[in-house]
């Protein structure tokens, strides 16, 4: 008994001290969640960075930006990628960088020369991006004869050329990779691929577990409210109303409170409300602006009156009988 329990606790301390084993591959949107939050990170940090000086000359720091967002960015690698082997983004969503170079199908972390080359990969283009102009520009700068200033010229329009293709080239073997990532789930950046560098969990069976109902309702509303927003235009409120007051106080009413109108001298549109401008009349007790009823009848071939419910016809002057009055 005592020989069995001795042999268990030698298999648990070698389990325990054996080198841990890559785990099931990464999902893509986690990785692209990962470069998602360093770039946040990176973003807010330099924010912060900016604010402290907000209150001096306006421009002070734009001729070094350019080398004070690399500096930050090699800041946070020190601080993140090479003390760690994982950035930010990767620690938040239980992820580390393991090195590829070795067919081993244990874990090995990235070597110094590795977590180096990422880093300069990842700023070292960026910088010299944003900082190939003032390059350019400080070529032709140099004092001399006019042979010296075409001499300059030619040269400025080869390294222009030359760092156009150089980015146009690294342009598209990056949307290649990327294509390639989508494909097989590795290295969602070229930097990656060339040190051999991929992201693993830093803990085993650790699952994203990925939750739709906020996304399920969100997209249910904004349906909706689009089929809405569709809808409403088509629906003739007018027509609507004039028919939910005929059903629920009754046609005579409705026809008993045109008769009082007219015995008002026809005071307001039907439609409007306002005093009727050139009024006309539909074959019933209300009148109506011109422009309104016209307007209204061509886009509704079945106008009703929003008064009384009843159907328009064609709409005709209203004919009064004005009667001069003399003076006794």
């Amino acid at each position: 008994m005592a020989g069995s329990g001795n042999e268990d606790n030698q298999r648990r301390t070698a389990g325990s001290s054996a080198p841990e084993t890559v785990q099931s591959p990464v999902l893509r949107i986690t990785q692209l969640d990962a470069f998602e939050l360093d770039s946040a990170l990176e973003q807010l940090v330099w924010t912060q960075f900016s604010q402290c000086f907000q209150n001096f000359r306006p421009g002070l720091l734009t001729p070094l930006e350019p080398e004070l967002r690399a500096l930050l960015h090699l800041l946070l690698w020190r601080f993140t990628l090479y003390s760690g082997s994982a950035t930010v983004g990767q620690s938040l969503l239980s992820l580390r960088y393991h090195s590829t170079l070795s067919s081993s199908p244990r874990y090995r972390p990235l070597s110094r020369r590795q977590k180096l080359g990422l880093a300069l990969l990842t700023a070292g283009p960026r910088w010299l991006q944003e900082r190939s102009h003032s390059l350019l520009l400080c070529l032709g700068t140099s004092s001399g004869g006019a042979a010296s200033e075409r001499d300059n010229s030619l040269l400025q329009r080869g390294l222009r050329s030359f760092l156009t293709l150089v980015s146009g080239v690294a342009q598209l073997a990056s949307l290649i990779n990327f294509l390639v990532f989508l494909r097989q789930g590795r290295h969602p950046v070229l930097a990656e691929r060339i040190v051999g560098a991929r992201a693993v969990f830093s803990k085993p069976n650790v699952v994203r577990d990925i939750n739709y109902q906020y996304m399920n309702r969100e997209l249910m509303w904004h349906g909706f409210a689009e089929f809405l927003i569709f809808l409403l235009p088509l629906i003739n409120t007018g027509k609507l109303k004039a028919a939910v007051s005929s059903i629920v106080f009754g046609r005579q009413s409705a026809t008993g409170e045109g008769m009082r109108e007219e015995r008002g001298l026809w005071k307001e549109c039907g439609l409007c409300g306002e005093w009727p401008t050139m009024p006309h009349t539909v074959g019933c007790q209300h009148v109506f602006c011109y422009y309104c009823i016209k307007s209204h009848s061509i886009s509704d071939a079945c106008l009703t009156c929003p008064k009384c419910g009843v159907e328009a016809g064609q709409p005709e002057p209203v004919k009064m009988n004005v009667e001069m009055i003399g003076r006794q």
